[in-house]
């Protein structure tokens, strides 16, 4: 079973009838799922996962005032659960491995990703924050959420960025695609220069699939699974293929250059559908002052075309 599969049916099996039984005034204020780190929270474990962090195990987020009165109680009874289901050992946590699993304080939990007491409210903190930290923090699945309090602020985060801080992070993806794959990469492998075109090559990648999960209104991950994730994606999910050629040794250096401009050319196009860019030229250097142009709080419009 997967990791998600294996989360629900231990919590099922065995968590929430410890909870009944053991905190019946308690019951419907324990959100309980699987969200944070690992790749079973994302859905991308599999036979190479079981390595490390891995089995049955889920998390349970209580309010404050809860987490006073049970919070240490819970913790105790979670971890006299049974060591074994579905033929693998349920997972604990462990010093490498950190709390992922078990007791959370609903603010705690999310204050781990985002680093901020409370959830982000101006501009210049969302700016601050990290797509791959709103990813790990919004990921997995709420098995249980009776008063909804865990959720309020789950479907808050994945609501996605501000409209200002959204076409700020594009532009700065626009500027370093446009100067790493469509600037530096041919001219480094012209001069002979196969590391440094490698290295601006990895730049387009990478600042590329992320420009798509911001098309998308979606956070992109940790870069392991970036790519993995464009898949699941509504918008330019096609482009999956697009950058796997682009680390295919059998793909020439011309096919390569080639698909670097059809990658640029597919973004302009759906940056034009979103009304951010007036033509369809394929330079993306040429669209940065349109786009900054669209963006109204000064603070994020005075920032550098990088910053983001």
């Amino acid at each position: 079973m997967k990791g998600m599969e294996l989360a629900k049916g231990y919590y099922e099996t065995y968590g929430r009838p410890m909870i009944h039984e053991k905190f019946p005034g308690f019951e419907q204020r324990i959100a309980v799922g699987l969200v944070g780190e690992g790749s079973e929270c994302f859905g991308y474990d599999d036979e190479y996962s079981k390595d490390h962090d891995f089995g049955p195990a889920f998390c349970m987020w209580l309010p404050a005032e809860v987490m006073e009165q049970i919070g240490e109680r819970l913790q105790e009874e979670y971890s006299r659960l049974p060591l074994w289901y579905g033929g693998l050992k349920a997972r604990r946590d462990n010093r490498i491995g950190g709390h992922r699993t078990g007791v959370w304080e609903i603010w705690d939990f999310y204050r781990h990703f985002l680093m901020i007491h409370g959830v982000p409210k101006t501009m210049m903190e969302w700016m601050r924050l990290p797509e791959s930290y709103l990813a790990v923090a919004v990921n997995g699945e709420v098995f249980r959420d009776d008063e909804g309090r865990f959720s309020e602020i789950r479907q808050y985060l994945l609501n996605g960025y501000p409209e200002d801080v959204r076409i700020k992070k594009m532009v700065a993806r626009a500027a370093v695609m446009s100067q790493s794959g469509q600037y530096n990469y041919p001219r480094c492998r012209k001069r002979g220069e196969p590391v440094a075109a490698e290295l601006a090559l990895a730049e387009f990648i990478k600042s590329g699939i992320s420009m798509i999960y911001l098309l998308n209104r979606r956070y992109a991950p940790f870069y392991k699974w970036m790519h993995r994730g464009l898949r699941e994606l509504d918008l330019l999910e096609d482009t999956w293929n697009l950058f796997q050629d682009l680390t295919d040794p059998m793909v020439t250096e011309k096919e390569k250059q080639e698909t670097v401009e059809l990658i640029c050319e597919k973004i302009v196009k759906e940056l034009k559908k979103q009304h951010l860019v007036e033509t369809e030229e394929p330079f993306l250097q040429s669209h940065l002052d349109t786009m900054m142009q669209k963006i109204e709080d000064p603070q994020i419009r005075k920032l550098h075309w990088l910053q983001g």
